[in-house]
């Protein structure tokens, strides 16, 4: 039976869009639409208010379904208000026009009363200039405006229902930046049920709207990120030309992302026709995973194809990877991968993911501090994940870069050091004492790992794991600049002399070893990882380096710790020819110390 207050059917039934063809027809949702409203769906389901955040290929009908969708709402619903806001003009009109073409096509006896409506606005009230009838027979006084980025009065309004933000990306960035309109457009809207914001747009670079793509991924927003590649428009296909021939590439393509023949021979018209035989612009207009749609602008340090592809793996054998916006309507099915030497399997999805909870045992003086019952909690957003628990005397190694300047995210990896395995990850803000605190858990957690954290812009973490006795500290060498002595010091220091080591190193395991990693958050930092003007590697201005350091520390460090399983009677640490010098230098007491960090050399 139609319901008319159920958005689905309204729009199928009761909405009328003109096609590319010039044609006006009634609207049937295509494969990308119902994704869209399969969204929409499930987050009402779950009562909570729809905040999506949509990044498409061009012209798969995205902003037609979220019309159709507010219309059905205003259309049908008293006091609604709802707002449009396009990047260009000619686009705010066609979005005016496409509403005014829904109200006229509606049967007459669906038709709410409109009053006088003006080019950029469709105000649903009865529209007889008498009071007493208005007072009488109000209407549902409902309304649609559309309105331009950019223009007076843009994100000042009364309190929304909906808001369809079309073509963020390309928004213009005047006087008032579009960052501002944003924010004083969303504050419009109450975080209630039965609310809507919609933010689509095509990709366009390393922007406002990227940021708020990966914030969205990675759970830093409410918004759920739901990507739309160009294999579910319909209209993508062509006829295949006798003889033809496919690229190893395009064969990849197929069998990667179960393309048929026709959407190959469009998308290699496409290319030729619609991007001058550009890739990358074709990767960027018509994407088929996120991140060939963000193409940066600077030379990327690590090679994307290869990043791409790993990030795909791990996608597909995941869902979304590590987001805490796992798809609505999707069931994620694993994927084994391999790892390391080729002789292990697991899955790419976080096996776990929560935090350890533990009581605080202060000194007397309270100033050193013991933790004790040490247990998992499993929390969804969480700043531990876990891909692969500890095995029995597997040496493990944890490094990890804290907070510095220019960002304040702690982020630190721990391996399996016979292999390079990733095995877990923490990554979390601000909190340094908690930061310190999970990774004094999480090391005692794999075998009492060896530890060893970046103390550049901050000693703290590092001092307070020896304070509490942390059984092993990673150890650097220093030279006393007065008497040229060498002193041992705890942490990771990156300076002139070991970042381009650690960079290139990451570099040659991306090219070597991408089954090694298992984070699609590590990689998405690593693809805005470039060449800055002076051809240092560093992270995109706006955007942040901490996995991708925190992952080069820990492989940086693994030399101080043993790469080969253990036995139960046994207990000696690994030592490169420079530390057993050392050992053989020192004096007994020095000996013991360094015994307890690296265990014994013999």
């Amino acid at each position: 039976m139609f319901d008319i207050r159920d958005a689905r059917q309204y729009m199928e039934r009761l909405l009328w869009i003109r096609t590319k063809e010039g044609e006006e027809k009634r609207l049937e949702l295509k494969p990308a639409q119902r994704r869209l409203m399969d969204t929409v769906e499930e987050l009402e389901r779950q009562g909570k208010p729809v905040r999506i955040i949509v990044l498409k290929a061009r012209q798969e009908g995205i902003s037609t379904a979220i019309s159709g969708f507010i219309f059905s709402r205003c259309a049908t619903r008293e006091n609604r208000a709802a707002l449009l806001v396009a990047h260009v003009a000619d686009a705010t009109a066609n979005l005016y026009n496409m509403h005014k073409r829904f109200y006229d096509r509606l049967p007459a006896l669906l038709r709410p009363m409109r009053a006088a409506s003006n080019a950029i606005e469709i105000v649903f009230a009865n529209p007889s200039k008498d009071p007493n009838e208005r007072a009488r027979e109000p209407g549902l006084r409902s309304r649609i405006r559309c309105a331009t980025a950019g223009g007076q009065g843009v994100g000042r309004s009364d309190t929304l229902q909906y808001v369809h933000l079309s073509e963020y990306a390309f928004w213009p960035d005047g006087v008032n930046a579009k960052t501002d309109v944003l924010l004083g457009i969303l504050q419009a809207v109450p975080a209630l049920p039965g609310t809507a914001v919609f933010i689509e747009s095509t990709p366009n670079g390393y922007d406002d709207f990227h940021k708020l793509w990966t914030d969205a991924v990675a759970g830093r927003n409410d918004f759920y990120p739901l990507f739309i590649p160009w294999s579910q428009e319909p209209g993508y296909r062509r006829a295949v030309e006798p003889g033809t021939v496919w690229t190893d590439e395009e064969r990849e393509l197929m069998d990667r992302f179960g393309l048929e023949p026709e959407q190959m021979a469009w998308r290699r018209w496409c290319i030729a026709n619609n991007c001058g035989g550009d890739l990358n612009r074709f990767h960027q207009e018509y994407p088929l995973t996120p991140e060939e749609a963000f193409i940066a602008s600077g030379d990327c340090w690590f090679d994307t194809e290869v990043l791409t592809r790993r990030l795909g793996e791990i996608e597909s054998g995941a869902g979304i990877g590590t987001s805490p916006h796992p798809s609505p309507a999707a069931t994620p099915s694993p994927q084994g991968e391999g790892f390391g030497r080729g002789t292990r399997t697991a899955e790419c999805r976080p096996c776990r993911r929560g935090r350890f909870a533990y009581r605080k045992v202060w000194s007397g003086d309270l100033k050193d501090k013991t933790l004790t019952d040490i247990r998992w909690v499993e929390d969804p957003r969480g700043p531990v994940t876990i891909w692969k628990d500890p095995e029995e005397l597997v040496p493990y190694v944890l490094g990890g870069d804290t907070a510095g300047e220019g960002s304040d995210f702690f982020s630190a990896y721990v391996i399996d050091n016979t292999d390079a395995a990733m095995c877990a990850r923490i990554w979390m803000q601000r909190d340094e004492a908690g930061y310190t605190e999970q990774v004094y858990c999480l090391g005692l957690h794999f075998n009492k790992a060896l530890v060893g954290l970046e103390v550049n812009f901050s000693t703290f973490p590092t001092a307070t794991l020896a304070a509490m006795g942390y059984p092993r500290l990673y150890v650097r060498q220093t030279e006393d600049s007065y008497n040229h002595e060498i002193r041992h010091s705890f942490g990771f220091r990156t300076d002139s002399v070991t970042r381009p080591a650690l960079v290139s190193e990451l570099r040659a395991v991306v090219h070597e070893h991408p089954e090694l990693i298992r984070d699609a958050d590590l990689i998405r930092e690593m693809l805005v990882f470039v060449k800055d003007d002076r051809g240092k590697p560093a992270a995109m201005p706006g955007e942040h380096d901490d996995l991708v350091m925190g992952y080069g520390i820990t492989l940086k460090i693994r030399g101080q710790q043993s790469a080969v399983r253990g036995t139960k009677r046994t207990r000696r640490g690994h030592y490169t020819e420079d530390m057993i010098e050392d050992w053989r230098r020192a004096t007994p007491e020095q000996r013991k110390r360094l015994e307890e960090q690296w265990g014994r050399p013999y």
